[in-house]
C-alpha cells in the first residue's frame, strides 16, 4: 500500500530528580513524559500521551475528542490536561505544511511491525483468561488489528490501548481478548499495516498435554509389577542361600 502521509512527532520529556548527594552526583527518582504527541495528514488523526515511570497514564485522541485512561483507577488520583493535549496536537498540525516543505516533500517510510501473541496467565481449559496481541515497531501509527476465532472475526470481549512510544521513535500497541480456552478453538491476531505486503496472521492455540493411551498405561503398570516380583524373588533366594551356608569354626 502506498503511503500518503506526512507525519511529525514531538517528544517533550520532563524529568524530576532528587537532590545531589555530591557535587556531581544526581540520582534520577521519577520520570514523567508528555509524548508521543503527533498529528498526521492521513485521516486527520493525532494523539497526545502522558506517561509516568514508563507506564501510560492517559492519552488524548484527536478524532474521539476525549481523554482515554489507561486504567480506570488512574482517573481517581491523576489529573488530565485535556485542553493542553489538544493544543499540542493543533500546534503540530499548524506547522505540518512548513515541515513538509523543509523536508522537500519526502514521504515517510513504512516499517513492518512485529507481532507477538501470548496469554495473560497460565492456560487451563475451561478457565477464563486473556489473550494479548502485542504489536511493536509500528510506523507510521496507522494500523488495523482484529481478532479471529476459528478464522471468524471477534468483536466481543475485545479492548485495546492507544499508541505507546518506543525509544526508536516508533510505536507499540496492545490488543486484548477475553476468552475461555477450549480444545476446539484456535485464535489469530490479524494485523494490517502499510509496511506489510499482505495482512499478517499471528496464530495461537492452547497447548494441551495429551494423556498416554490405555495400552501404554497398562504396559507401564505391568512392567512395574514384574520388576517388583523379580526383586522379591531375588531377595528370597538370597535369604535362603544365606541360611544354608555352613558356619566357619576356628
Amino acid at each position: 500500500m502506498v503511503l500518503f502521509v506526512e507525519l511529525v512527532q514531538v517528544f517533550l520529556t520532563i524529568m524530576s530528580f532528587l537532590g545531589p548527594r555530591g557535587v556531581w552526583a544526581i540520582k534520577a527518582d521519577h520520570m514523567g513524559s508528555y509524548g508521543p504527541a503527533f498529528y498526521q495528514s492521513y485521516d486527520a488523526s493525532g494523539q497526545f500521551t502522558h506517561e509516568f515511570d514508563g507506564e501510560q497514564i492517559f492519552s488524548v485522541d484527536l478524532k474521539k475528542g476525549e481523554v482515554v485512561w489507561r486504567l480506570p483507577e488512574f482517573a481517581d488520583f491523576a489529573y488530565s490536561d485535556f485542553q493542553s493535549g489538544l493544543m499540542s496536537i493543533s500546534m503540530i498540525r499548524a506547522h505540518l505544511d512548513v515541515l513538509v516543505e523543509r523536508s522537500n516533500r519526502t514521504r515517510a517510510v513504512s516499517v513492518p511491525p512485529r507481532v507477538t501473541v501470548f496469554p495473560k496467565s497460565r492456560v487451563e481449559l475451561g478457565k477464563p483468561n486473556v489473550l494479548i496481541c502485542m504489536v511493536e515497531d509500528i510506523f507510521p501509527p496507522v494500523i488495523n488489528i482484529t481478532w479471529l476465532r476459528n478464522s471468524q472475526p471477534i468483536t466481543k470481549g475485545v479492548t485495546q490501548t492507544s499508541f505507546y512510544s518506543q525509544p526508536n521513535h516508533r510505536f507499540r500497541k496492545f490488543h486484548y481478548l477475553s476468552f475461555v480456552p477450549t480444545v476446539e478453538d484456535v485464535y489469530d491476531c490479524r494485523v494490517e499495516h502499510w509496511g506489510l505486503d499482505a495482512p499478517l496472521l499471528q496464530h495461537w492455540e492452547p497447548q494441551v498435554l495429551t494423556p498416554p493411551p490405555d495400552t501404554t498405561e497398562t504396559l507401564i503398570c505391568g512392567l512395574g509389577l514384574a520388576l517388583g516380583l523379580v526383586g522379591c524373588l531375588l531377595g528370597t533366594v538370597l535369604m535362603v542361600t544365606g541360611t544354608r551356608m555352613p558356619s566357619t569354626r576356628r
